[in-house]
């Protein structure tokens, strides 16, 4: 049996990150189009959401994952998952180091915005076409407002998989269900 977890701004939640639900005042800022001709407003808006993940540490939803060693697929943009220790496909990328704060605005996959290419939805697809019945896709902290994440579980279920839903409280939901699954 195959277990790969999709994780979004839920799972962070817990570590002290606000969703963009939360914050539209960033939200709505996070388009090619406003970074293009917002230079220095869309460098500032980088630099809150640095803010805002700065000192930010995975949480036991993270760790669990990397210690049971299932493949991550994460809209998220924090890293929390590659300082847990999962090799994460980040599909909306990272955010720009300190030096490159600068020229934020210029830059593609630091992150993904809206209207830029997401070159890693093509490895989501594939990693989830790849389960099978009896298979599980584990779906941590998303919403269904994004396409690839009702895509996603859509193909998942064509597959024949089971999806588990963790929407709340996902750093004690995690290890518990993983430790269900492993006994079964």
């Amino acid at each position: 049996m195959k277990i790969i977890a999709f994780t979004g701004a839920g799972i962070s939640k817990q570590s002290n990150i606000p969703t963009f639900m939360e914050r539209p005042d960033i939200r709505e800022k996070l388009f090619r189009d406003y970074a293009n001709t917002h230079h220095e407003e869309y460098n500032e808006v980088v630099k809150q959401l640095k803010a805002n993940m700065n000192g930010a540490k995975p949480n036991d939803a993270h760790i669990a994952l990397a210690q049971y060693k299932i493949p991550v697929i994460t809209m998220n943009i924090d890293g929390l998952h590659k300082q847990a220790g999962s090799d994460a496909l980040e599909l909306h990328g990272g955010l720009p180091e300190d030096d490159e704060m600068d020229i934020a605005w210029s830059l593609y996959n630091k992150p993904v915005l809206y209207g830029d290419p997401a070159p890693n939805y093509a490895k989501a697809y594939e990693m989830v076409y790849d389960l099978k019945l009896g298979d599980i896709f584990l779906v941590i902290g998303c919403s269904f407002h994004t396409a690839i994440a009702v895509d996603l579980r859509e193909v998942a279920r064509s597959r024949g998989a089971r999806i588990i839903e963790i929407q709340e409280d996902a750093a004690h939901n995690v290890r518990k269900i993983l430790e269900n699954i492993k006994k079964e």
